[in-house]
């Protein structure tokens, strides 16, 4: 889900403009990769300039960004480079781990063990832009109420959650993945995502959606969209124009170049 974590007041503008993501007080990020930072998630692949660490210059690379909050709640701001070679984790075995790199499959689900004895669930992806492992925590993937005006199960929930993908009647077929800059797949160009929070429904509504994980998509059936999304996308526009306590909608139609 795309839930907002940071507004655009809180990002580290010095550190933007330094890596030309930003000039003079103004972004320079288009609306997928704004979206995506402000969710706690990473930006596309995209050129970043005049970048300094350790007193080693580089003039240009490519990487994605996010952002993370210290113990302070100061907002800092993450570089993520194209590596030669993936680390991989240790509770990945090199049969899986060489899977996930030659894209045979979307993600695997792991359990671990943490210094305190306590398991933990862990989806693992691999980013071949970057050649990158990306681990979440299944506690902290938040999985939509509704789609498309449809309500999940508990059981949808829980494989959204795990990484599996969840098919509505409506034949829209979906799927979590971290290393896609909306955070989600489909079969379909766009939804609308709901969730409640404090007693008021958020909207999300995705456009220009990736296909899912190694399936090819037959563009026109894709552009053909169910009835509840229509629905759905005038509900948030409703909720939008209202004044009803904590209901929002969080579309986006700011613009921009990366």
């Amino acid at each position: 889900m795309d839930i907002i974590h940071y507004n655009e007041k809180m990002l580290p503008m010095q550190d933007l403009e330094t890596i030309g993501l930003a000039s003079g007080g103004q972004l320079l990020l288009n609306v997928d990769d704004l979206k995506a930072l402000l969710s706690g998630r990473r930006t596309g692949l995209m050129q970043l300039q005049n970048l300094e660490a350790e007193n080693i210059k580089i003039k240009s690379m490519d990487a994605k960004v996010s952002l993370k909050a210290d113990e302070n709640g100061k907002i800092n701001l993450l570089i993520h480079p194209v590596y030669k070679k993936p680390a991989t984790p240790s509770f990945l075995d090199d049969n899986e781990a060489q899977k996930l790199e030659k894209g045979e499959v979307a993600n695997y689900l792991k359990t671990t063990t943490d210094d305190k004895g306590n398991k933990k669930e862990l989806l693992v992806e691999y980013d071949a832009e970057t050649r990158e492992f990306i681990v979440s925590d299944t506690e902290k993937i938040l999985a939509p109420d509704m789609v498309n005006l449809q309500f999940l199960t508990a059981a949808q929930k829980e494989n959204y959650r795990k990484g599996k993908e969840v098919t509505l009647p409506d034949k829209t077929t979906f799927g979590f993945s971290a290393t896609d800059t909306h955070g989600i797949r489909a079969n379909k160009l766009a939804l609308v995502a709901s969730i409640l929070i404090d007693g008021g429904l958020t909207y999300v509504v995705y456009k220009g959606l990736n296909m899912l994980f190694n399936q090819k998509r037959n563009e026109v059936e894709a552009a053909k969209l169910s009835p509840g999304y229509y629905h759905a996308v005038q509900d948030a526009a409703e909720s939008q124009n209202s004044h009803v306590p904590n209901q929002m909608n969080r579309t986006y139609t700011r613009g921009g170049s990366r």
